[in-house]
């Protein structure tokens, strides 16, 4: 199953700030959870697919990036980013 439109969509009014807000680090963490969690279900059946692997796990340092800048300049974003989509525990 494919993350599809209506998704992005859904989670991109779940964190942005305003209205055309669609490159804030929430909004490219939220897409970024989306389809992590998309692709890990994939592997579930699709356990030799490691060409996606690869790309799930260069989406999964690219959400720990955008994490990391957003807990070492805004801590307050940060920790309302993480209870929004429950990414740590």
């Amino acid at each position: 199953m494919a993350f599809t439109q209506e998704a992005k969509q859904a989670m991109i009014k779940k964190v942005q700030k305003k209205e055309s807000d669609t490159g804030s680090p929430e909004v490219q963490i939220a897409l970024l959870t989306g389809r992590i969690n998309n692709l890990t279900g994939h592997f579930q059946s699709h356990v030799k697919d490691h060409t996606s692997r690869r790309g799930l796990l260069t989406m999964v340092g690219q959400r720990r990036k955008l994490l990391e800048y957003l807990r070492l300049k805004h801590k307050d974003r940060y920790q309302k980013i993480v209870l929004d989509l429950g990414i740590r525990k």
